[in-house]
């Protein structure tokens, strides 16, 4: 079994990828980790045990962490126009009641650091959104990188256009300091970007089976998806009646299964520079920098397999 702990802003996309770690018994969640990016850090921290009550596993400790990128002084761009005004969907839901939902003590890169260096090899950090508390736990505990067992980070675009810019993926443009930071750490880095994200595509049978489930974890996920499909049916990203795509999902199917993966070992850097390639996940494919790889890349997925992987376990 897997330890993990997962480094979230949910987030629609993320509320899937956690549910199925919740449900997949490869893996062990041993703590949820917030970050500003699909809302606040308030925001997303009350949704992050939103989701553990509708699993019934408010017994997984959740700890607040950044709430704006590292260096730039900038306010944070939240993602309303996909994920709604409370970042779940504006699904209106309740929050838990709070003596049910005591948030853990100390910073969240505090609790990273606690954790992993208490088990050095035995945990992996699944990193779905901003990289800044990654980023602030290894500027704390340099020898953190060399004890985690892995990061899975999901972000980047190698073979296809970012999403936010020609060329980057939200997570890394809105704090590329802190990505370059993480990439350079030499910490053993697993990038799944949307070079399999944009293949997998939950059709709209299969959101209709998890619909069917008598739980309250499948209830949450089904309210909250019509934000998102709205949201990608707009952007010309997917077609009406054509499913939803949860962009987290991939990189939380890598840790249950990572056989279902095509991977490159790659040198990857992250441009902080440049305005125009902010955020780009600039990776090395013909050996020409002369730099040892720092990066597995997901480049090709059994999207079918991973699917009806998530369905089953969801439904079920």
């Amino acid at each position: 079994m897997t330890r993990i702990i997962i480094d979230t802003d949910p987030g629609i996309d993320d509320a899937a990828a956690i549910l199925l770690a919740l449900a997949s018994p490869e893996l062990s969640v041993e703590a949820l980790t917030t970050v500003y990016g699909n809302g606040s850090a308030p925001q997303c921290t009350a949704n992050a045990f939103r989701i553990l009550h509708s699993a019934g596993r408010l017994d997984i400790p959740v700890y607040r962490g950044a709430g704006k990128p590292l260096l730039r002084a900038h306010n944070p761009a939240f993602a309303t126009h996909i994920h709604g005004s409370d970042a779940l969907g504006d699904t209106g839901l309740p929050p838990p009641p709070a003596r049910q939902c005591p948030l853990g003590e100390g910073h969240a890169a505090l609790e990273i650091i606690r954790r992993v260096m208490a088990a050095p090899g035995e945990i992996t950090l699944l990193a779905l959104g901003r990289l800044t508390n990654v980023a602030l736990a290894l500027a704390l505990e340099p020898r953190l990188a060399q004890a985690l067992a892995q990061v899975v980070v999901m972000g980047g675009a190698v073979t296809v256009p970012g999403n936010v810019t020609p060329v980057a993926t939200a997570n890394l443009h809105e704090d590329p300091e802190a990505a370059a930071m993480v990439y350079a750490s030499g910490a053993p880095i697993v990038q799944v970007g949307l070079d399999v994200c944009n293949q997998v595509t939950i059709s709209q049978a299969q959101l209709d089976r998890i619909g069917r489930a008598e739980s309250d974890a499948a209830r949450l996920l089904v309210a909250a998806t019509p934000c998102l499909q709205a949201s990608y049916v707009q952007r010309g990203l997917l077609s009406a009646g054509e499913g939803a795509r949860y962009n987290d999902l991939p990189a939380v199917a890598y840790a249950v299964d990572p056989g279902l993966f095509q991977v490159e070992e790659l040198y990857v850097a992250i441009e902080t520079g440049s305005e125009l390639c902010r955020g780009q996940t600039v990776a090395d494919r013909r050996g020409v920098t002369g730099h040892a790889p720092n990066a597995r890349v997901c480049l090709g997925v059994d999207a079918s397999r991973l699917s009806e992987l998530f369905t089953e376990r969801l439904a079920g």
